[in-house]
């Protein structure tokens, strides 16, 4: 298990040895919004967390209704309300404090944005910055914003309306962007995307700006951040799609971006949210990881989880089992 340590206390692991891993951590389990993992320090910061509008053939087109009833005990309530068949999700970004610098990964969102194809997200207006505030951190304080893909939840807050016009909200950091989406996603481009449609807006809104005011650093393959962490492309949900690897003292850590979306996802890897670019290659990704994590004890932190919004796994049989959620506070 990796050393989950609250800033407070450190944090014991409750591995989970029956069938399912409960919706709750162990008994005595403290919430908190902070952990640390070797000599880094994570905090999560949420935009929003609620049932979505999407019933689980919708969201995840390729499941089974028995497969969900098969693991209610994990996702009911805080993923799934089998009464309505509703499903919930999170966004919420991951700050890490690491060698000196604030690291935010990814932006969620944003308040203001037009998102005529995704009305959850249109004309948002949320507390984020408070909550960022609220772990300490004042948009100036950031020094790496790490845009996991391009989608429009991704990199909402990478800007915010200032009088008529769109400015970084984070103007002292460098936006890290994965270059085949920084390709992929620009409007000239969008009628050849699975998701174009959906993604209508962003460049203009969330993107340009930061490109006009200098601040991009595009990447491709792997960029190394510091000496805790670094970038690896995991293609397949787009095709920039990549996680954050923190490695740091013996603990370990995958900042997942949306290699899922859904905890039913880590017991039935093949499954797909309706949101993939490459089918294949999203679960090819996913399997790859989740190999990765469950043969080096590493805590996965995706970007849409709620309720706890991260956990462990294993192996078992062909596939895998959540073992142990984070304790972070539920959503």
């Amino acid at each position: 298990m990796s050393a989950l340590t609250s800033p407070e206390a450190r944090s014991e692991s409750h591995p989970v040895e029956s069938d399912q891993a409960g919706s709750e951590p162990g008994a005595g389990t403290p919430t908190v919004s902070t952990v640390e993992l070797g000599d880094v320090q994570i905090h999560r910061v949420i935009e929003y967390s609620d049932t979505t509008p999407m019933t689980t053939d919708v969201f995840f087109p390729d499941s089974k209704p028995e497969e969900w009833q098969r693991h209610a005990e994990l996702l009911a309530p805080h993923h799934w309300d089998p009464e309505t068949d509703l499903t919930r999700a999170a966004t919420q970004s991951w700050v890490l404090r690491s060698e000196g610098k604030i690291i935010l990964i990814d932006t969620g969102a944003g308040n203001g944005k037009y998102r005529p194809l995704q009305p959850i997200w249109s004309y948002l207006s949320t507390d984020y910055l408070a909550n960022l505030a609220a772990v300490g951190i004042r948009p100036e304080d950031v020094d790496i914003v790490v845009n996991t893909h391009l989608h429009d939840d991704h990199v909402g807050w990478n800007t915010r309306l200032e009088g008529r016009d769109w400015v970084p909200t984070f103007p002292n950091a460098t936006y890290l962007m994965p270059h085949r989406d920084f390709e992929y996603w620009k409007p000239e481009n969008l009628h050849n995307t699975v998701f174009g449609r959906g993604n209508q807006n962003v460049y203009e809104d969330s993107i340009d700006p930061i490109i006009a005011a200098g601040l991009v650093k595009t990447w491709d393959e792997s960029y190394t951040i510091d000496d805790n962490l670094r970038l690896e492309l995991t293609p397949g949900h787009t095709p920039g799609a990549s996680i954050v690897h923190l490695e740091s003292a013996g603990d370990r850590a995958i900042f997942a971006g949306d290699l899922l979306h859904g905890a039913i996802q880590v017991h039935e890897p093949h499954i797909n949210s309706c949101f993939e670019e490459d089918e294949d290659g999203a679960r090819a990704s996913r399997a790859r990881m989740f190999a990765y994590a469950a043969d080096n004890s590493t805590l996965v932190l995706p970007a849409h989880l709620p309720g706890h919004g991260a956990f462990e796994l294993r192996r078992k049989g062909s596939g895998f089992q959540l073992t142990d959620w984070a304790p972070f506070s539920l959503t």
